[in-house]
């Protein structure tokens, strides 16, 4: 009995080096696919803005696809504020200026039909 552990010993030790000098291949990774071509939208994402300029006051439109969302006016003596179209409907109800304080929520138009 005490010889057999001493022989399975130098047996495993043996077979374990054989299995270690054996190379060991990495696995075959394929090649990874094309890239699909850019989707290319066609509506234009930038605003349209017309500048109006009369003599005591500059008036600039922002209008996404022939809709104007807001207007800015800068009187010549005071200071700009904005005209904002804050639902869709096409009225321009909310006034908002540079001196007033609080948080602007973006809201975009997500779905439309």
């Amino acid at each position: 009995m005490r010889c057999i552990l001493p022989i399975t010993l130098i047996l495993l030790f043996c077979a374990s080096s054989q299995l270690a000098a054996q190379e060991i291949r990495p696995a075959i990774i394929p090649q990874p696919p094309e890239l699909p071509a850019q989707i290319v939208s066609g509506e234009n994402m930038a605003p349209d803005i017309t500048i109006t300029r009369k003599a005591k006051e500059n008036i600039t439109e922002y209008s996404v696809n022939g809709r104007v969302y807001m207007v800015k006016i800068s009187p010549a003596n005071a200071p700009a504020y904005y005209l904002v179209d804050s639902d869709g409907d096409g009225d321009l109800e909310t006034r908002r200026s540079a001196l007033e304080e609080g948080m602007n929520i973006p809201q975009w138009l997500l779905i439309s039909w």
